[in-house]
């Protein structure tokens, strides 16, 4: 699949909670490719500011040509991008990465603070019985009712405002949840439990860890994690995320 820079237009843009923000924009070439669990890079104005942030894409609407990305501020790239409007140009480059295998099965959605947003499109996509598992900080529960049009959500926050105190592990065993697979995205603590989780129960477990990217094309290798097969590239035991991943197999990744 070739993936392509272009000038994309901004739709629209929205807050949805502290710090988090929700944009549409129109880029046909790349809304007509991209899949579930693929990512975007996005170029920032300053020419100080030489490598893209990758984020996530939340939704994609082919018939109009149109992607989203919903992503929380976490420096002066992102801050950049959130002060966009309607019209404003904006340098992407994608689709990136592998995405997650679609299935007819009965599975966990589980998303993680900003990991969150790329489960809306898979929800859409899946063709099997999607549960949403959300972990939240708190009572800012954003994307929570979008999901609900997909399929059941259940919730977990750390401060016990909405849904399950805890974590999306401590939902799932409140609810007395099955699922045949799981797809999950969020921070590393979480998906290293995930992970385990799904190595005691037999269930297959796909994880995308697209929160330890920092350029998103393969140049600053911050994001490389350790991998049980020896790359065929550098010989050795590991993966670039941005490259291999960002979605892999949990039992091909040390976490």
């Amino acid at each position: 699949m070739a993936h392509r820079k272009m000038t994309a237009a901004v739709v629209s843009q929205e807050a949805l909670a502290a710090d988090i923000y929700s944009m549409w924009m129109e880029a046909e070439e790349i809304a007509k490719e991209a899949k579930p669990g693929q990512f975007i890079s996005v170029y920032s104005r300053d020419g100080a500011r030489l490598l893209p942030r990758p984020i996530s894409i939340c939704e994609i609407d082919k018939e109009n040509g149109r992607l989203r990305i919903v992503y929380r501020i976490a420096g002066a790239g992102t801050a950049e991008f959130s002060a966009y409007k309607a019209g404003d140009p904006v340098e992407i480059m994608g689709p990136l990465g592998n995405g997650f295998p679609l299935t007819g099965k009965k599975a966990f959605l589980i998303g993680g603070g900003i990991g969150i947003p790329p489960m809306l499109e898979l929800g859409k996509q899946l063709g099997g019985e999607a549960q949403f598992v959300l972990g939240y900080r708190d009572g800012q529960t954003f994307l929570k009712d979008e999901m609900e049009k997909y399929g059941a959500v259940y919730v977990a926050t750390e401060d016990g405002s909405v849904g399950t105190k805890g974590n999306v592990l401590d939902a799932v065993r409140a609810n007395g949840l099955t699922a045949d697979v799981i797809f999950a995205c969020g921070p590393t603590p979480m998906l290293r439990a995930i992970k385990a989780y799904a190595a005691e129960n037999g269930i297959t477990c796909y994880i995308s860890l697209e929160e330890r990217m920092a350029c998103g094309i393969g140049a600053c290798l911050a994001c490389v994690c350790q991998s049980k097969d020896v790359d065929e590239h550098s010989h050795v035991h590991n993966k670039r995320i941005c490259k291999d991943g960002p979605v892999f197999l949990a039992e091909e990744v040390e976490l």
